[in-house]
């Protein structure tokens, strides 16, 4: 088969994976403390091509993209205000913890509220958890002082759907918890609209290049099969 369909496939898939990225990204776009995404693409190598009967080296020919591993960047984005007494923002590095049903998590975004037993939890009512593991109570005013909220220091971060972060738990973090504040989102709707279209207008190239690539192979078949009648 002709290197050049392997080239081209792989570099489409590679800006498809990125598009998803993309859009899930800019779906999240207003999400307080979202964290963008990206996946660094490589080339797969390249193929040394040689003369059959000489064994000349003609040159080598690159063959293909391939996608390393999802990259987050996690660097703390400014805070606005909210007035919201249950809204918290961290002012530097760290998370907040929450305990979901698959264990305890970590997120940046801080748009709690208060459940029926009184409890501060996040939007799917997890509980947000203090320093030292405990729940934190909302009082009768319906306020939480930014003090009792634990702010973990993690390595190892990997993503885990809904905003929430695994990772290895080492200390407590440098940052501060803001009262009545949010982490804006780290989306810039504008700059991801352009890079869509660029990974679109790469992805389409590719779909032309197999679609000239594939007319050209069924020439050459044709001229081969009347060369032979």
């Amino acid at each position: 088969m002709d290197t050049g369909l392997y080239i081209a496939a792989s570099g489409m898939l590679a800006q498809q994976v990125r598009e998803d990225q993309l859009a899930n990204d800019l779906s999240n776009a207003s999400t307080p403390g979202y964290k963008t995404d990206s996946s660094v693409q490589q080339d797969f190598g390249s193929l040394l091509l040689s003369n059959t009967a000489t064994g000349q080296t003609i040159g080598s020919i690159n063959t293909g993209v391939r996608l390393g591993s999802p990259v987050t960047n996690l660097t703390p984005e400014t805070l606005h205000s909210t007035g919201q007494p249950l809204d918290f923002g961290i002012a530097g590095q760290g998370f907040f913890a929450i305990r979901t049903a698959q264990g305890v998590r970590y997120t940046r975004d801080g748009e709690f509220q208060a459940n029926a037993q009184g409890l501060l939890t996040d939007s799917l009512g997890n509980p947000v958890l203090s320093q030292n593991g405990a729940t934190v109570t909302v009082s009768a005013q319906g306020t939480v002082p930014a003090s009792s909220l634990g702010v973990f220091n993690l390595t190892g971060v990997s993503k885990q759907g809904e905003n929430l972060y695994t990772g290895t738990l080492a200390g407590k973090a440098t940052g501060t918890v803001k009262q009545g504040e949010l982490e804006t989102s780290a989306v810039d709707p504008v700059m991801t609209m352009t890079n869509m279209i660029s990974s679109l207008q790469t992805y389409q190239a590719g779909e032309n290049a197999i679609q000239t690539i594939d007319t050209t192979m069924q020439e050459s078949a044709g001229s081969v099969a009347s060369l032979t009648a």
